[in-house]
């Protein structure tokens, strides 16, 4: 029996100013005015696309005791932007990075439901945690929660929002909808939670929306971050950008929801991904070394490498060899408010030594060979037949996608390489739906 073809899910994720945005190019545009968000948005939908992603930081990085480069433009409030989406798009999903870590479950919860009000059942939360004592000198408890913790107070949370979501039933909130009136007897909002990190009580504000509850997406990929997703999450944001590595993840997550009462369509697995679209297969090769070559400038090079050396190579050349020395093992990071994203830092450098040796290349050569985040290069018939494969033979139910320019950047994926997809019967041609949830076909809840 043959089996069906899978519908490619698509998101389009707004990433600010960091290091695979091109923000020096004379096409880019602001990385903070609405405007900016607005065409990316409204791009997006005149794709037919699944949803809008963005990230949210709540503490700009710094590097050497100075703001991080890439983060002088400033980093916006999530939620207040996807309002202000809300009122300018009317299918495309709307979600955004909000962290379970320093905010609580209450002011999320009415917040995200508010959301998911406004913008018609289109809402979703990309539950993220912290740990560092950095980030949060910003708020009241900085620096309280062992890292070990984090995931047991990310599931609280969400866990506590989802109680208060469900205080208003939903048979009873359609038929008031439906009838413009509010009959509801007893209680309304009614919650008590009493647990390890959360203990309130009182009455929720927000009846349910049209689709239940906001969409739940999760990005971790240590073990308890996977375990979480397989409980917990409807979609995660996996880093797993190649077709064995993709469907190792796939199968590992998905085997996971079984012990959870869950089917694996219930969760939707979506990598996040770049492109390179060209005439030919040359000519998007050649565009692509341009565009790295633009993302990994000479600083940004250097600022690069010291977050593998943990220490100021500021008198090192660019174009030169890699540092003599080893990489400072001290706990005490050069870049604040960022991960570390190395766990072995030494072998990382000596892997980085031969292939510099191997291949004779000077710093920045080399980080823009190991930074690679070009996930799709290619003519929109070969990228659309790549995307494809990896859909149907289960390395990912779709991707998030994430341009090198904004607001412009996903303009040339949907004119070139939408069509083909929907052409394959893979994609949609127009919105069957009206909510988030319809989208990804899965239930309201």
């Amino acid at each position: 029996m043959t089996k069906p073809q899978k519908q490619v899910v698509l998101a389009a994720h707004f990433p600010g100013v960091n290091n695979t945005t091109v923000w020096s190019d004379p096409a880019a545009g602001s990385q903070i005015a609405f405007e900016s968000f607005r065409r990316f948005a409204q791009s997006a939908e005149r794709g037919k696309f699944d949803f809008f992603f963005l990230a949210e930081g709540l503490r700009l990085r710094e590097q050497r005791g100075r703001i991080h480069d890439l983060d002088v433009v400033g980093r916006p409030d999530a939620l207040t932007v996807l309002a202000g989406l809300a009122a300018v798009t009317t299918h495309l999903g709307l979600t955004g990075t909000v962290n379970a870590t320093f905010n609580e479950p209450y002011e999320l919860a009415r917040k995200l439901a508010s959301l998911d009000h406004l913008s018609g059942g289109r809402a979703g939360w990309n539950v993220v945690t912290s740990s560092d004592a950095f980030t949060g000198e910003n708020f009241r408890r900085g620096g309280y929660l062992d890292r070990a913790d984090r995931y047991t107070r990310a599931a609280e949370v969400l866990h506590t929002a989802r109680e208060l979501w469900d205080t208003w039933p939903a048979d009873e909130v359609a038929a008031d909808r439906a009838a413009g009136v509010f009959t509801r007897t007893g209680d309304p909002g009614h919650f008590v939670h009493s647990g390890q990190h959360i203990d309130i009580q009182g009455h929720f504000t927000v009846p349910r929306s049209p689709q239940g509850r906001p969409l739940i997406i999760q990005a971790g990929d240590s073990d308890p971050g996977r375990e979480f997703a397989a409980r917990d999450a409807d979609a995660i944001f996996s880093r797993h950008g190649t077709l064995e590595s993709g469907k190792a993840f796939y199968a590992d997550v998905k085997g996971r929801m079984a012990r959870h009462g869950r089917h694996p369509d219930q969760l939707k697995i979506l990598p996040a991904s770049t492109f390179v679209l060209g005439a030919s297969t040359e000519e998007a090769v050649e565009k692509a070394h341009h565009i790295r070559r633009q993302q990994v400038s000479p600083q940004t090079a250097i600022l690069l490498l010291e977050q593998l050396w943990n220490k100021d190579l500021s008198d090192h050349d660019p174009d030169g060899p890699l540092p003599v020395f080893d990489p400072v093992l001290d706990d005490d990071s050069i870049i604040k408010g960022r991960t570390r994203l190395f766990d072995d830092p030494l072998a990382t450098a000596r892997q980085w030594r031969a292939l510099a040796a191997e291949k004779g290349l000077g710093i920045r050569d080399l980080i823009i060979e190991v930074t690679g985040r070009q996930t799709f290069i290619g003519t929109p018939a070969s990228v659309a037949a790549t995307i494809d494969e990896f859909v149907q033979s289960d390395a990912a139910d779709g991707f998030i996608l994430v341009p090198h320019l904004v607001p412009g950047g996903l303009d040339e994926f949907v004119d070139g390489v939408v069509p083909l997809l929907q052409e394959r019967g893979v994609f949609r041609t127009d919105y069957t739906t009206t909510t988030l949830r319809g989208h990804l076909g899965l239930e309201h809840v």
